[in-house]
């Protein structure tokens, strides 16, 4: 069998972004060491908001990085922040549609590889995979993920509209559909039913155990109580307001101060807005915006602190962000605040490693987070003990999922 792919996704190293990034370099990495040939068409770095060229050392060297131009329309094209918005349609990065397109064709034409794979959640790279597999015919997997069109998101009606057609055409002409959590997965087998059952395919998130190589725990041990929340805070999903609230009742209640309790926010994002509401609260002293950090320096403060802090609002349900395995790997007490019915939550839960209160309830989050404290506190042993980690692995999950792509094609 000809095994020759390209993979399409916007974020790829050395864009320093969340831990997602790493489930596309596992795949690229996994099917280059099945022997695959593997080129990954991606954007202009210059339109990564933070690089981290550490990130780089984690690609396999024989894997070809093709970048095609591309420009942020918010950042880059808008004119004192203003732009047309079908400038933005599916997402800023539309201009990257049309050179990756040239550029795809070329290394087709050259190339010849027999399978296209786009991953989410930039949807322009389906958007990309879409044209190429309708000019070349070449069979297409689309990773989801995540959900695209939902309820109320988009909330631009015609940006709604261009992701609901990006869906059903998936739909209608990817070989697979690849989700990373069951709640998703039964979703869209719910949405597109006359999908015939062996399109759909569940690929979860992982860890990489590779990047734990000679990292040990190093607790300060003074007393204070430390927590790490580490990556992006968005606003919408995962707005922070209540917890801070909760804290400031718990400050003002003399539960806890900035002697006793320390919550650090790395690389949340939307510092200004969250620094004000900080210092209009009184709590600057306990939670602490910190800057980004290179990866690997993330999990040893990952591994180093009491506790890990997890944010996901309700409207997330049938997501699992990817650092839930990195906390899982932690092997630390995590207080998530994430509806208890939610994929997150049952992740957590089944590994018990989990205090839960809602992302929305003030006083819910003042209870939780005492019982968090009042459990750090009088534990023996700081480290959260979950069976067979193994099984969050993306070295496993990968190879697993190289081996689907193989048995697909060769029932092609």
């Amino acid at each position: 069998m000809n095994k020759k792919v390209l993979l399409i996704a916007y974020h790829f190293p050395p864009v320093a972004v969340s831990s997602g990034v790493h489930r596309i370099v596992s795949l690229a990495n996994a099917m280059k060491q099945h022997n695959w040939d593997v080129a990954i068409l991606s954007a202009s770095e210059w339109t990564y908001e933070r690089t981290d060229s550490g990130t780089l050392k984690d690609i396999d060297p024989e894997i070809r990085v093709i970048r095609a131009l591309a420009f942020d329309t918010a950042k880059q094209l808008s004119i004192k922040g203003k732009y047309l918005q079908w400038m933005a349609l599916p997402d800023n990065l539309q201009s990257w549609i049309i050179f990756a397109v040239i550029r795809g064709l070329a290394h087709i034409v050259r190339n010849r590889p027999n399978l296209i794979i786009s991953t989410y959640p930039i949807a322009s790279a389906h958007l990309i995979a879409i044209i190429l597999n309708r000019l070349t015919g070449i069979p297409w997997i689309a990773d989801f993920r995540d959900p695209m069109a939902q309820a109320g998101y988009p909330s631009d009606p015609t940006k709604w509209k261009v992701f609901n057609w990006i869906e059903k055409t998936a739909a209608r002409r990817a070989t697979q559909l690849v989700f990373a959590t069951p709640g998703a997965l039964d979703e869209y087998r719910m949405r597109y039913p006359k999908v015939e059952g062996g399109k759909w395919l569940l690929v979860t998130n992982g860890y990489n155990e590779k990047q734990y190589a000679g990292l040990v725990p190093r607790p300060v041990k003074d007393g204070k109580i430390r927590m790490v929340h580490s990556g992006l805070v968005y606003i919408h999903e995962r707005n922070p307001r209540q917890l801070f609230e909760a804290i400031s009742k718990l400050k003002t209640d003399s539960r806890i101060s900035g002697d006793n309790f320390e919550l650090t926010l790395r690389a949340s994002g939307h510092e200004d807005t969250y620094s004000t509401w900080l210092r209009e609260l009184g709590i600057d002293d306990i939670v602490k915006l910190k800057p980004s950090i290179q990866y690997r320096e993330a999990l040893q403060e990952m591994l180093d602190v009491d506790g890990l802090l997890l944010l996901q609002g309700k409207g997330c349900n049938q997501q699992i962000p990817a650092k839930a395995y990195e906390y899982l790997r932690a092997q630390k007490p995590v207080l998530a605040l994430t509806d208890e019915t939610g994929d997150t939550a049952r992740l957590l839960l089944e590994n018990n490693v989990v205090n839960i209160a809602p992302l929305d309830n003030v006083q819910n989050i003042y209870v939780t987070i005492l019982q968090f404290i009042e459990k750090t506190e009088n534990t023996t042993d700081p480290v959260s003990h979950t069976p067979d980690m193994s099984r969050y692995s993306r070295e496993n999950i990968s190879a697993d999922w190289v081996n689907h792509i193989e048995h697909l094609l060769n029932g092609i």
